[in-house]
């Protein structure tokens, strides 16, 4: 199963990534990361991810704490829960203790539901460094 996008569409790293940009006061994915450049073709979500955090650590914000909650019918997150925690805990440079995830259902409502499509949410804190 994959998404189609013009990177690698991983939906929790692009709803961090606009989380962060929110937070931070600086753009947002799309701004960033064009879809018309063909730069970003391809490009891996954890290294925008990581290009996001170094953003925001220029701008003076650190990464506090992260939750994410991705929507999906499939597939199930829980065999891969612990390994993308360590994996995002790496990039925002957090304890993975900090990092929350979690997954809803639609109950087999809409694109989600009838697993054609995946979204995901994600709240992040900074906390201000001089």
């Amino acid at each position: 199963m994959g998404l189609q996008g013009h990177s690698d569409a991983d939906v929790i790293c692009h709803a961090l990534i606009d989380a962060l940009c929110g937070a931070a006061g600086i753009g947002d994915i799309g701004t960033l990361f064009p879809d018309d450049d063909p730069k970003y073709k391809d490009a891996r979500s954890l290294d925008l991810l990581r290009e996001v955090v170094d953003h925001c650590r220029r701008a003076k914000w650190a990464v506090e704490n992260v939750d994410v909650t991705l929507l999906a019918q499939v597939p199930r997150l829980s065999p891969y829960r612990e390994a993308i925690r360590n994996n995002l805990a790496g990039v925002l440079s957090i304890d993975p203790a900090a990092v929350g995830l979690k997954a809803t259902t639609t109950d087999h409502v809409g694109a989600i539901g009838n697993g054609e499509a995946l979204a995901a949410q994600a709240v992040v804190l900074l906390r201000e460094v001089n």
